[in-house]
Parts: structure tokens; sequence; C-alpha cells
């Protein structure tokens, strides 16, 4: 999960991952990462949408080796231990990689390691071992700047990632499903510390991801699950063509 950087006040919902989830008890996994509908942990079934959805669509193999960005506390990526050779998480919150390491690590297996995205796909000693990503509810809490390297370096460092799946994408197309009680401020919809992140349409992603040799394809969860109405999901592969981009239903 990203942090906060410093800036202007803003008259909007803001959001630290890393001081939220010191508030929350020690075990309350879901909480911490703020996997929550007002203020409660999502439901057991819908944790299994997200990783059936996760199954379907990056489809982790035992020979995998995957890179979870932005992991959070490791709660997610516990789900998927046996289902990859091994698994490296990554994320800012010096916090949340502490509770991942005291209740998920399985050296030399399952590692975590605190450091900002970005920052991790620059320095990575052996990029090549890795053959897919996830990043699941994180990305739009990069700044934009950041997530353009983030793409940039996954196609050039990490030669052997063939998908990358990126989940739980708020919408620009539909915010209004979102903030149907108010109007968004001025610069809410484009800022990485907002509540919810930075809200990108599909062609907008697309194009980010084009521009750093990535198809995408996107898709959508359930219609029972929670926020389906104002997010979507993405695969990216490499490039063959800089126009690859479809939809699933």
């Amino acid at each position: 999960m990203s942090n906060l950087t410093e800036g202007a006040a803003r008259n909007y919902p803001t959001v630290d991952y890393d001081q939220h989830a010191r508030t929350c008890p020690p075990d309350d996994f879901w909480g911490q990462v703020k996997r929550t509908v007002r203020g409660k942990a999502v439901p057991d079934e819908h944790i299994d949408m997200i990783v059936d959805a996760i199954h379907a669509q990056l489809a982790p193999q035992r020979h995998d080796v995957l890179l979870d960005l932005a992991c959070g506390n490791g709660a997610l990526s516990q789900r998927f231990f046996d289902h990859c050779a091994q698994l490296v998480g990554v994320d800012i919150s010096e916090y949340l990689i502490d509770v991942a390491n005291r209740h998920f690590a399985r050296p030399p297996q399952i590692s975590f390691v605190a450091r900002g995205a970005a920052e991790y796909l620059r320095e990575e000693m052996a990029p090549e071992r890795f053959t897919k990503v996830l990043c699941y509810g994180s990305f739009a809490y990069f700044p934009a700047d950041d997530a353009h390297a983030a793409l940039q370096l996954l196609h050039d460092r990490f030669i052997n990632v063939d998908t990358i799946f990126i989940g739980n994408l708020p919408d620009r197309d539909r915010a209004e499903a979102f903030y149907a009680a108010r109007t968004p401020e001025p610069g809410e919809l484009d800022d990485h510390c907002a509540q919810i992140g930075i809200w990108r349409s599909r062609e907008a992603f697309a194009e980010m991801a084009a521009t750093t040799g990535w198809s995408a394809r996107f898709s959508t969860m359930p219609s029972s699950f929670f926020s389906v109405h104002y997010r979507y999901d993405a695969v990216l592969r490499r490039s063959a063509s800089r126009d690859a981009t479809m939809d699933e239903k």
C-alpha cells in the first residue's frame, strides 16, 4: 500500500495506509488494509471472489515466481503460496511488512520487503527470476509518475514477466456511482493521496500501458461484488501491437 506524501491541505478525505494499520488490532488483517465496507471487513465470500478472479486472470502455476506489488500485510498474498514456486511481497509500509513477516513469511519461498514499488523495481538484483506480477487494490495510490515508471520498469527489467494482474482500479467513467452523495472536489480524482486514489478510465489506463509496452485486457467482478459498480480489473501482457486492447464482460 502506498503512503501519503506531504503537500497542500486538501478539503476531501485522504488515506495513509501505514498510519491506519497502526490503529487496527494486530490480527485484523483485512481492516489493516481497508478491505472493508463502512468500516467492517468484507465478507469471506468477497475475498473468495478476489482470489478466484486472480486465479482466472493471472493463472499462477507451480513453476511461477510471483511478485506482489503493494502487498500490504500479506493477507491476500498468502492465498497463493501453494500455487507458485516463490512469492515476494513488496510494500512501502514498514508496519504492514512487519505484520506480513510475523504471520505469513516462509523464507526462502515466501518473503516480504519494505520498499516503494518503483524503488524496488529499479533496485531488484535478479528481476529475471519473476514470471508474473500481482497488484491488487493499490495501483491507484501510486503517484502518477511512479505508476508509469512501475509499468516501464516491469517491461524493461523484468524480462520474463509475461502477465500482470492489476485489480480493483477505480473507473473514472463511473466515478458518479461512488460519489452519489457529493461532487468530487477539484483535483480529487487525480490525487493519489485521496480516499480512492487516482481514477482512470479504461481508455486512459490502456494508453498508459501501451506507452510502456503492454497491451491491456479489462474485466469486471461478478455483479454481487461490493465495489463492482465503480471498479474494473486489468490484465497486461507484452505488446505485439500498441493497439491491442479488449474488454471482457
